[in-house]
């Protein structure tokens, strides 16, 4: 039993490390974005006619928290999947101890890419039609909290649905996942994501289609890769045997 305890503490005691080292490295990468919040604000605003307006004195500090924290949010996903390797890592075989550390820089790269789309897509996209709603109608005036919120709500989660293929690889790897278990979710994932999809964008169908075939075909390239990984995974045990 005394055994039993000492080996749970050593567990949440590496836990705790690991969970410390990414917690320092999100604070750090955020406080050095943060130094370079401003011409990352004026780069992004760079296609608005007017400037937006804040509120209040504090309200411009919250914008370029939000700037700095995706950026610290990019940077720190390779830092925590290492952390996580790390952890997880006596538990692996050393086959999928190589394979899982080189899945790492797909995660940064896999985010950087759901960032873009969100971005240089999907966000033109929406705010070019509720530009077009009140046209004529209103008189706009953009807070740049507001603004920035509605930004990072149509960017950041495509940040984490990019990461759905190396996540699926990793999952097929360690015997979580298989290509025949994904397969058979195919229409509860089609479901969710295109409830997500309609959920995101405006209603308009167009919008829609735009958005829900781009993530449809991430399932089923994450399907194809599970297939291709599942397969090399029963050639290395049927070798080993």
């Amino acid at each position: 039993m005394k055994n039993n305890e000492m080996h749970v503490f050593s567990h949440l005691e590496e836990m705790r490390k690991r969970i410390v080292i990414t917690l320092v490295a999100f604070l750090v990468a955020m406080i050095a974005a943060f130094l370079y919040a401003k011409p990352i604000y004026n780069w992004l605003v760079r296609d608005l006619g007017d400037k937006l307006t804040i509120l209040g004195p504090t309200d411009i500090l919250w914008v370029y928290v939000m700037i700095s924290g995706v950026f610290a949010i990019a940077v720190t996903i390779p830092v925590a999947a290492t952390q996580a390797w790390h952890f997880v890592k006596p538990a692996l075989k050393e086959e999928e101890r190589r394979a899982a550390l080189g899945y790492i820089p797909a995660l940064a790269v896999l985010f950087a890419a759901g960032i873009g789309f969100g971005y240089f897509v999907l966000f033109p996209m929406v705010l070019s039609f509720l530009k077009n709603m009140a046209a004529g109608q209103v008189n706009t005036l953009y807070t740049a909290d507001k603004y920035f919120r509605f930004m990072l709500n149509l960017t950041l989660p495509f940040g984490f649905l990019f990461e759905m293929p190396v996540v699926v690889m990793f999952l097929t790897k360690i015997g979580v996942l298989n290509p025949v278990r994904l397969a058979k979710a195919r229409k509860v994932a089609y479901f969710t994501l295109i409830v997500i999809s309609v959920m995101i964008t405006p209603p308009d169908f167009i919008s829609d289609i735009l958005v829900t075939v781009p993530l449809l075909i991430l399932y089923e390239f994450s399907i194809t890769l599970s297939k291709w990984v599942y397969k090399k995974k029963l050639s290395t045990a049927a070798v080993e045997a």
